[in-house]
């Protein structure tokens, strides 16, 4: 198994734990998480930078989130690159709706240091409405009016 691959397993196997300080340790100053991503209005799926944008995003996912399932599948290890595909099933906290993925893809880039330089996953399209917000509208979702 490659120094890489050994990286992202212990970083989900910190995140399983709740060992955020694990986790930025092992990214890279300049590390650009979610890169790639629009805005979204999803709390969870913005695009952060440096290790402060990382600990935001579990931050979120804290907040937001409620994990019944988290199964990583498969790790497969290029050079600099790692693709991770996992299952995932969870509830968003504020609508009680469930979010289901099978084989999500992660793709985490790394630096000559083995640092995480990137990190991103599934777009957020599909999120947006078990968030409780309108796909076109986006994030906080509505509140409902007094009677």
């Amino acid at each position: 198994m490659s120094a890489n691959v050994q990286t992202v397993q212990s970083i989900y196997q910190a995140f399983g734990t709740g060992d955020v300080p694990t986790i930025l340790g092992k990214m890279a100053a300049e590390v650009d998480w979610e890169y790639g991503s629009v805005p979204n209005g999803v709390p969870w799926l913005q695009a952060r930078r440096g290790p402060e944008g990382v600990a935001g995003f579990l931050g979120a996912v804290g907040a937001n989130l409620e994990f019944e399932k988290f199964e990583v599948k498969e790790l497969l290890g290029g050079e600099r690159v790692v693709v991770a595909l996992l299952d995932l099933a969870l509830r968003v906290k504020t609508t009680g709706k469930r979010i289901a993925e099978r084989d999500e893809a992660h793709i985490w880039r790394f630096d000559e240091q083995g640092r995480v330089l990137w990190r991103h996953h599934a777009p957020p399209h599909d999120r947006r409405r078990p968030a409780g917000g309108d796909p076109d509208r986006g994030w906080p979702p509505p509140r409902p009016r007094p009677s």
